[in-house]
């Protein structure tokens, strides 16, 4: 499978069963992240039902146990999801793996942004994933930075060539990648399925770790359960 790779600095069908479907509630289900460097607590919204379904049968599978945070780069995001990386060697290039199914996109901006703290679906570019499809498991954790006026105007002009002009940076979501944090760039271009309600400093502590030249952490860090807790 191809590599699964976010847009970085620069523009650059459920087909499975779903065996744990959630009615759609004004409950929130929420999941436990235990990593080697602390825990991280997430939320789903309920407004992305496939993607939250989703997510709650692979924790519920046990599939996310003792994977890698196999790419993380720092002030951008922390990403998982490739169960072989279980067995991974140390150097060894990891990342390419998700289940062989995809999940249509379920963007909801401007309700739902790239804020610090944001959880989100990886996928294939733009190139061979016009759809923007998410991939079945790889997620990753927004860390991102802040971000000056001038900036996010920069940012709003690459956002409008990547969506044909129709996503627009609200004032509010501005302000709030002024004061706190994100990664703009992303928004209404990936699917944006939870946040972090607690663990978000353990979060930073993985995205600053040491990384080789592929991004993967020198010093393994990982998942060692993830567990439905809500």
């Amino acid at each position: 499978m191809k590599r699964i790779l976010l847009i970085l600095w620069v523009l650059t069908t459920l087909s499975a069963p779903m065996s744990a479907q959630v009615e759609d509630t004004d409950e929130r289900r929420e999941v436990l992240i235990e990593t080697s460097m602390g825990n991280i607590r997430v939320v789903l919204y309920n407004e992305t039902p496939m993607h939250r379904d989703n997510f709650l049968k692979l924790v519920g599978e046990g599939y996310y146990d003792g994977n890698l945070w196999h790419r993380v780069i720092g002030d951008f995001m922390i990403q998982t999801g490739d169960s072989t990386t279980r067995h991974a060697q140390p150097g060894a290039s990891v990342g390419n793996f998700s289940p062989d199914y995809t999940i249509p996109a379920e963007i909801v901006f401007p309700k739902y942004f790239h804020k610090r703290g944001a959880l989100a679906a990886a996928r294939e570019g733009d190139s061979v994933n016009p759809e923007r499809a998410s991939s079945s498991a790889q997620f990753y954790i927004v860390v991102g930075k802040n971000y000056s006026e001038l900036v996010l105007d920069r940012y709003q002009e690459r956002i409008n060539k990547a969506t044909d002009g129709t996503v627009k940076l609200t004032d509010d979501i501005r302000d709030y990648y002024r004061k706190i944090g994100g990664t703009p760039w992303l928004d209404g271009q990936y699917t944006v399925f939870g946040e972090v309600v607690e663990g978000l400093d353990v979060a930073m502590k993985i995205d600053y770790v040491r990384t080789d030249d592929y991004s993967r952490p020198i010093d393994d860090v990982k998942i060692i359960r993830a567990t439905i807790v809500k």
